[in-house]
């Protein structure tokens, strides 16, 4: 049976929530690991066939802990987990196109295949009291993330990556 990661760092929330959607919806169709970056390593990377990848941007890029998981586990896996198919998720307070840049890169360099554009969920939390406070995501957008796991999942299922 097919395996999903989902990988995920979230401070406020917003993140592990669009993870946790995702999850939810990935996992009625193929086995589905939901790790924070933190807890997450190389062997995890190499159990599985795909993956969604979630982190909030901070300061106009991809966040530290997120960032942190991928040079932990870059190395290790580099050469073993080559055209495997991938997804991302942004939590962005203004655009996010910087941080989804930059995972698309680290994806690039282990020559995974992005099988949609990232997604960019945006909170326009602009004040330092909006960016700290704990991230609603409204159900629209969260449905978006089940869309997105649901969709992994069936094309992991069915091999169509």
């Amino acid at each position: 049976m097919a395996q999903l990661l989902i990988v995920y760092h979230s401070r406020t929330g917003g993140s592990r929530r669009m993870a946790e959607a995702a999850y939810e919806a990935a996992r009625g169709e193929v086995e589905t690991v939901l790790k924070r970056a933190e807890d997450a390593g190389p062997e995890d990377l190499l159990a599985v066939d795909g993956y969604i990848f979630c982190a909030p941007e901070n300061l106009a890029a991809l966040s530290g802990q997120m960032k942190e998981f991928f040079d932990r586990c870059y190395y290790p896996v580099l050469g073993q987990i080559e055209g495997r198919p991938y997804a991302q998720m942004v939590c962005a307070g203004s655009d996010g196109e910087n941080a989804a840049r930059q995972c698309a890169r680290i994806a690039t360099g282990w020559r995974l295949k992005e099988v949609q554009k990232p997604l960019i969920i945006c909170t326009h939390a602009q004040t330092p009291e909006a960016i700290l406070a704990e991230k609603v995501i409204p159900e629209d957008q969260l449905e978006a993330c089940r869309e997105l796991g649901l969709a992994m999942g069936a094309g992991l299922m069915m091999g169509v990556f």
